[in-house]
């Protein structure tokens, strides 16, 4: 096991209508003043934001509203709350959604108080404890931001999708109610379960070997998130099997399934630069196609790794032979993302063999050369990755 620092602040709230309690336990915490930051119209629709905003006036805290985060946020939407919470005095970023809404919601935390762009932090990784404190209403299980230290954000002008981890940006509360979760269309389900197995994988397949008490926590959330996606793509209102994705979901990538090992990340890297070519490809989408071709090309580094994972979670019989239970190992993979509806290759999502010169100098800049730990790669080994994907 490696050495490691690891920071869990969030309280979590958990269950049937806990939105409700929004605005008492942001009043224990002194809150006066929060954004209230959202996606689309359907937080709208559903009265969600009518509920969260009447909880808010029950217990005297005053609201700046600002909406319209896309899927992959970008970085003028993060400005405009940035120069809002300046102009209000705000004390409380409360974002009500999903990975998109709370990684744009921490964008705007950690610029709240610095006097430069919040783009420095992109593209220096400098750390600041000076952040305003992040409450998240979960309304789409998948990223598991609600109580992890990383957000992506776009910035369509450079064309860079980039990532900033910070424990200080790590929400201080989060209100996670199940329910909210019954009217997701399926694709968004599906790419959201996809998601939270790949935050998996990336922890699991790193060049660090067997740490078992991590590597069973790992497994445990590989085989529930895989029982339970044929349950909430079937039914949708099935509570319990909602709970656990929602539960799951959150565990995937606070960074407990990580610990003692180096990670890897190096599909979340290839993959990153598929959604900042087109902001329309959902990420859960663009790693089903990633990661089996992520898997293909490098599980000659340790084929035994791949076949313990094929037996400990799609149940495959050993055959004797390492390199074959690997293969089938990563077959059962696509097999499985394939399952849920998502796309098996680069061409389903409009990628073309001209469009992979086009991402990587973008892919160099942001991750850098090498990059990976399960086996480094080039930028010559990621052209040949996304040749596989195609």
């Amino acid at each position: 096991m490696e050495d490691f620092e690891f920071v869990s602040p969030t309280q979590f709230v958990f269950g049937h209508g806990v939105e409700k309690q929004v605005g008492a336990k942001l009043a224990e915490r002194g809150a006066k003043r929060v954004l209230l930051h959202f996606g689309g119209q359907s937080a709208v629709a559903s009265g969600l934001i009518d509920r969260i905003k009447a909880a808010l006036d029950d217990a005297g805290i005053e609201q700046v509203e600002l909406g319209g985060v896309r899927p992959n946020p970008e970085i003028t939407l993060v400005r405009e709350g940035i120069a809002l919470c300046k102009e209000h005095d705000i004390d409380w970023v409360l974002a009500v959604g999903g990975g998109s809404v709370i990684d744009s919601a921490k964008a705007i935390a950690v610029g709240a108080h610095y006097d430069g762009d919040v783009w420095d932090f992109f593209e220096t990784k400098r750390q600041t404890d000076d952040v305003l404190p992040i409450a998240v209403v979960l309304t789409i299980p998948a990223a598991g931001s609600e109580a992890s230290k990383n957000m992506v954000v776009s910035n369509d002008e450079l064309g860079l999708k980039s990532g900033y981890p910070n424990n200080a940006q790590r929400p201080k509360l989060a209100f996670m109610n199940p329910e909210l979760t019954f009217t997701l269309p399926p694709y968004q389900t599906a790419a959201g379960l996809t998601d939270m197995f790949c935050h998996l994988l990336e922890r699991f397949f790193d060049d660090v070997g067997a740490v078992p008490v991590t590597d069973n926590l790992n497994l445990s959330l590989m085989r529930t998130v895989r029982a339970e996606a044929p349950c909430v793509l079937a039914e949708t209102d099935n509570y319990d099997a909602r709970a656990n994705v929602m539960w799951a979901g959150m565990l995937c990538h606070q960074g407990l399934a990580g610990v003692g090992r180096h990670e890897d990340w190096a599909t979340h890297g290839l993959e990153h630069e598929l959604s900042a070519l087109d902001p329309d490809i959902t990420h859960g989408a663009g790693l089903a196609v990633m990661f089996p071709a992520w898997m293909e090309y490098v599980y000659s580094e340790n084929p035994a790794r791949f076949a313990f994972y094929g037996r400990e979670v799609f149940g495959l019989a050993s055959t004797g032979s390492a390199e074959d239970d690997a293969l089938s190992a990563i077959d059962e993979t696509r097999s499985f993302f394939a399952s849920l509806g998502m796309p098996t290759t680069l061409c389903e999502l409009g990628i073309e063999e001209d469009d992979i010169e086009r991402m990587i100098p973008t892919l160099k800049e942001n991750k850098g050369e090498p990059f990976g730990s399960f086996k480094k790669l080039t930028m010559d080994d990621a052209r040949e990755i996304y040749r596989l994907a195609l």
